[in-house]
């Protein structure tokens, strides 16, 4: 049976946000929600170098969490029939997924992680190469490629041509970016747009969302945060990679937003009015998915996670990190009961002598928060 939890007191979300600060985050800001009750607040700084605080209503990028956008904008086209969910990509795509691929991995597969294609992402950062592994990683392409402009194909073909995760269609699914990078020339394709002039059309405007946006450059418009990548212990101090050219990552990670947008753009979309209720279930529709960290399993849709509170509420929403950024969007399946939380540390988890990374108080101090937001 599934118990509602009060809307916590706002010292004591505070305090929770004080005690992530105060863990080692340097700076965290949030949005929570019950209905009409909303509570905004923030801990920390936005930039060690000058001691500027962060501010709830900063600009952040949101990373993983605009593959819920770029899904919701295949959704639109099922819907205008466009796309079938279970047509091969090959029939859209038959330059870029041509073969035996293109034939067996449907548009679902792509939505849903289980084509069994690799991420590109240890192809184009040469220097993560063995990711999860840690033993022999170093920071370089991260430096190398922060103003590196990708084109969709190149990574793409560097997904491909890795070896599979899996078979297409397979029990457990691999998550990969290479999957939404080919969602957004699919989009391209049945569009005549490109991938991220259609999302913005047909999903972040009907939204109604003012902040949430594609970046046009390296940088990020509006007041927002630095962003430290530490990529556990090998940036030491952790870095800003707050300027970067996300070309590697667009239509998979690249959105820039704000807490409160994100808010609102799962209660719409739990509220059928981003996509129709048929759209809806098929998202909500789940299976498990390896994370990329290779450390846990998520129950996936299409560009959904389905997760539950220790009370028993199902959540949905998604999580997402760049270098130097996080994000961590849930919505309850009511829409009532909201999280949004942005962080401008990342991977700040040192590991052991064997390469695992070791627990860190951050984790703790998020994981209580979590709890007392969302009951």
């Amino acid at each position: 049976m599934t118990t509602r939890s009060p809307f916590p007191a706002p010292d004591r979300l505070q305090s929770a946000l004080d005690t992530v600060h105060r863990a080692g985050m340097p700076g965290i800001h949030a949005e929570i929600r019950d209905g009409d009750q909303v509570w905004r607040g923030a801990s920390g700084v936005a930039d060690l170098g000058t001691g500027r605080p962060v501010d709830p209503g900063m600009r952040h990028r949101v990373g993983s969490v605009t593959k819920t956008f770029t899904a919701a904008a295949v959704l639109r086209q099922v819907e205008e029939g466009r796309v079938r969910l279970d047509e091969p990509i090959g029939t859209y795509l038959p330059d870029l997924v041509p073969g035996d691929r293109g034939r067996q991995v449907t548009v679902r597969m792509l939505l849903d992680h289980t084509s069994g294609i690799s991420d590109y992402l240890p192809h184009a950062f040469p220097s993560l190469k063995g990711w999860p592994v840690l033993k022999g990683l170093s920071a370089a392409s991260l430096d190398d490629n922060r103003f590196r402009t990708f084109r969709p194909a190149e990574l793409i073909a560097m997904g491909l041509a890795a070896p599979p995760g899996g078979a297409p269609g397979g029990p457990v699914g691999t998550y990969s970016n290479t999957n939404y990078l080919l969602l957004g020339e699919l989009l391209e394709q049945v569009t005549g747009v490109t991938a991220e002039k259609c999302v913005t059309r047909d999903v972040i405007e009907p939204a109604g969302l003012r902040d949430t946006s594609f970046p046009a450059g390296t940088r990020v418009e509006g007041e927002h945060s630095l962003m430290y990548e530490a990529l556990y212990g090998l940036v030491e101090p952790p870095r800003d990679y707050s300027v970067y050219d996300m070309s590697w990552v667009m239509t998979g990670a690249g959105l820039v937003s704000t807490v409160a947008d994100l808010n609102h753009f799962f209660r719409e979309l739990l509220a059928g009015r981003v996509v129709d209720r048929k759209s809806l279930a098929q998202m909500q529709r789940t299976g498990p998915v390896r994370a990329l960290d290779g450390g846990r399993t998520l129950d996936y849709g299409l560009g959904l996670t389905r997760t539950e509170a220790p009370g028993g509420r199902v959540y949905w929403g998604h999580e997402g990190t760049v270098w130097g950024a996080g994000t961590t969007s849930q919505t309850s399946a009511d829409g009532r009961r909201q999280m949004t939380l942005a962080v401008n540390l990342m991977r700040w988890n040192k590991p052991d002598a064997s390469g695992k990374p070791q627990p860190h108080a951050i984790d703790g101090a998020l994981a209580a928060l979590y709890q007392l937001a969302l009951g």
